[in-house]
């Protein structure tokens, strides 16, 4: 966990929200993921710390979900980005993922790392989602004043979660095709 700040490291441990945090440099490998997101997808630390996020995704099409993602991480203009995606648990179970993602700035404006916060609205409990899209807020205000504490800045703004609708029908539509032939 070297170059992330230990305020950091803690509040990544403290969340009851998955969550995974990137290097903004290279390939973005994952540096840090807490307990609720080795939960969630059933990897371990080893499995993907130094890996790019996109494991998770296999031969997933995932063609919506990564325009916005690469539209998210090669322009300065979206400072933020949500979009369901088809993820894949370690055992191979398919589901869908509502990823939340921003980028941690530091003041002087260079982005050190990718934030990114996942959420299965897929078969389990998708009436959950009002709940998480309030910790997530809750996550998001509460992990400014950590930031400040490193001289960081987390990049957006909760406009992005407050588009659930939108978001939870196209995830419905995701959960269509998974049900589909060709998934388990």
């Amino acid at each position: 966990m070297q170059n992330i700040p230990a305020e950091l490291v803690q509040y990544f441990e403290a969340s009851h929200i998955a969550l995974a945090l990137a290097a903004a440099t290279d390939d973005n490998p994952l540096m840090l993921v807490n307990e609720p997101f080795r939960r969630l997808t059933g990897y371990d630390d080893e499995d993907v710390i130094g890996r790019n996020c996109r494991l998770l995704q296999r031969d997933a099409d995932n063609r919506e979900a990564r325009e916005k993602i690469r539209a998210f991480l090669d322009s300065g203009r979206h400072a933020s980005v949500r979009t369901p995606i088809v993820n894949f648990r370690k055992d191979g179970k398919p589901f869908v993922n509502l990823l939340y993602m921003s980028k941690l700035k530091t003041l002087s404006g260079e982005v050190r790392f990718l934030f990114a916060s996942q959420f299965d609205v897929s078969r389990s409990q998708p009436e959950l989602l009002s709940a998480y899209d309030a910790e997530l807020s809750r996550t998001l205000s509460r992990l400014s004043p950590t930031l400040a504490e490193s001289g960081m800045v987390i990049e957006g703004s909760l406009m992005t979660i407050a588009n659930s609708v939108a978001t939870v029908a196209q995830a419905k539509l995701t959960l269509a095709d998974l049900d589909g032939p060709g998934f388990p």
